[in-house]
């Protein structure tokens, strides 16, 4: 449990980053350095000596440089006991070695360049993982160092301690070993069945923390990065505000799905996974209250995600140091990829609420992943729109007019629970608005009437809104009317065909005039009858959105 000295260390790195600086200062603290060829180079022209690797094996480097390190003087050095095998190892003429640097062949860097096999093969490191894993099973004795990032950090330990470093270190440096060769020897074999027209997969994650609890209070939760990760939700800056629950943690990488491919300003409020409000316009402050306004009530303790920097004028919104506390607005967090000073000061007058920095834009995963009894599936993201945008029955619309709100539409629908049932519709301002949703319902028409529920309860909100406000367009309708005309402009889309008719009656009814869908049923005919028979023009997209 002690603290080590570090008299004698072998650095045979790929990666030279920094290693002439690492072994400066083990020099400095009479420390010997046993090296290989690229390596030895780089050291004896930083004006360090350098002890041959072969003087250490007894054998030359042979066979192109497939053999160096691998030797029983090197192994031995590295692996026997200081305490209960030190006679023997005299005996044997055997030295220890106090620490090692090695990084290993670049085979990723390589694979992802594009060589033939044989160079791939070629650099499969042997010798490196051997006395990594060698080094890293005695860590009591030995450190051994694989991440160039750890080197200041071990250069200022060694410094402080007289050329020691301490158990703990030299543990965390062990694990971090058994991780790294975990890793390599992860992406040789994936690598090689691929090779071979086979596909496997092996994942690897790190860091993991433990979270309050799981999905529900009995539930144990925990959060990693996945190794190698760049902008990692993991990554996200939390500003202000109390820890993340597991819940928050789903809800939020929705939320930034959910804004992240919108072109103006957008915002989302989630609510269980799902946007019960969206909008995206010109005015952001506008976008906000729009996207609110979609489900005022849902929005209670939601997640609100903005695509682009945030102002102090959005967020007054939520007033949330109005005296009146029936007035403000209670959400769990914020996210947004930067805040003005005066923004992040003002959310932080509510002192629980999460204000999370992430761009949207860096969420951008590899593929999708569920993990079953002892099994797994994988399937690539669902990253497209549309194969087609054609119109199918005798009324038409205008493609080239209505093709922004329509985009705008599937990508709200592409994040609602299947089935998944929206209405949107475009205000004077160019702003696009969900209007109602209808989510994760095992009967289509059950998400169908949802939808046309919400889009009817809030254009009534609209109505009684603007009538008391003495606005012309309300005072000359009655509400019925209203709320037909506001439908008859809307979209309704769907996330997957029509199987019945049953959906286009009771858009129909409702005042739907244009239906979006896949398109794809083998009913799709009756379908396109029954729209001609309404009076519904219906388009269909060519591609299905199912989200389980």
């Amino acid at each position: 449990m002690k603290n080590i000295r570090i008299k004698r260390a072998l650095l045979s790195v790929s990666d030279k980053t920094g290693i002439a600086e690492l072994a400066k200062v083990l020099q400095e603290f009479d420390c010997e350095i046993i090296s290989t060829g690229g390596t030895k180079k780089v050291l004896e022209k930083a004006g360090i000596k350098v002890t041959d690797i072969q003087k250490v094996t007894g054998n030359p480097e042979a066979f192109g440089g497939r053999m160096k390190t691998i030797s029983f003087n090197i192994e031995s050095a590295l692996l026997f006991d200081r305490e209960k095998d030190e006679e023997e190892a005299k005996n044997l003429n055997i030295e220890p070695i106090d620490m090692v640097v090695c990084n290993l062949y670049p085979f990723a860097k390589v694979k992802e360049s594009g060589v033939d096999f044989e160079a791939l093969i070629e650099n499969i490191d042997i010798g490196g993982p051997t006395m990594v894993r060698a080094a890293a099973k005695n860590f009591k004795y030995v450190a051994t160092i694989t991440d160039a990032s750890d080197y200041n950090a071990i250069i200022k330990e060694l410094q402080e301690n007289n050329g020691r470093l301490s158990y703990e270190t030299r543990f965390m440096l062990m694990r971090k070993a058994f991780n790294h060769t975990a890793d390599y020897d992860a992406l040789i074999s994936t690598s090689m069945d691929e090779q071979a027209g086979e596909r496997s997969l092996r994942l690897a994650f790190k860091d993991g923390k433990k979270l309050r609890y799981g999905e529900n209070s009995h539930q144990k939760g925990y959060f990693y990065k996945e190794n190698n990760s760049e902008n990692s939700l993991y990554d996200m800056k939390v500003l202000h505000g109390k820890e993340l629950s597991y819940n928050n943690i789903g809800d939020i990488q929705s939320a930034v799905d959910s804004v992240r491919n919108l072109k103006r300003f957008g915002c989302a409020v989630i609510k269980h996974n799902n946007p019960c409000g969206l909008a995206e316009g010109d005015n952001q402050r506008k976008v906000f209250e729009d996207a609110w306004a979609g489900d005022p009530i849902s929005a209670f303790g939601s997640i609100i995600a903005f695509n682009k920097p945030v102002d102090l004028e959005t967020v007054e919104f939520l007033n949330l140091n109005n005296e009146n506390k029936m007035l403000r607005k209670f959400v769990e967090v914020v996210i947004a990829p930067k805040y003005s000073y005066e923004a992040l000061e003002y959310l932080q007058f509510h002192k629980n609420l999460r204000v999370i920095e992430f761009d949207p834009q860096n969420s951008k995963q590899k593929f999708e992943v569920k993990y079953l009894s002892g099994s797994l599936l994988l399937q690539d993201c669902d990253n497209k729109l549309y194969e087609k945008i054609e119109n199918v029955t005798e009324k038409q619309i205008d493609i080239d007019l209505k093709k922004d709100l329509i985009e705008f539409g599937i990508k709200a629908m592409r994040q609602v629970k299947s089935n998944s049932i929206i209405i949107v519709r475009e205000l004077s301002d160019k702003t696009y608005k969900l209007l109602g949703m209808g989510a994760g319902q095992p009967n289509r028409l059950v998400s169908t009437k949802l939808a046309i529920d919400k889009a009817r309860e809030n254009l009534t909100n609209e109505y009684e809104v603007s009538k008391s406000a003495g606005q012309q367009s309300a005072i000359q309708q009655d509400l019925e009317e209203y709320i037909k005309e506001k439908l008859g402009k809307a979209l309704l889309i769907s996330d997957a065909f029509f199987p019945f008719a049953d959906n286009v009656e009771l858009a129909a009814e409702a005042g739907i005039k244009t239906i979006i869908q896949p398109g794809g049923s083998i009913r799709d005919k009756k379908v396109i009858n029954k729209c001609n028979e309404l009076g519904i023009a219906m388009v269909f997209t060519g591609i299905r959105h199912f989200k389980h």
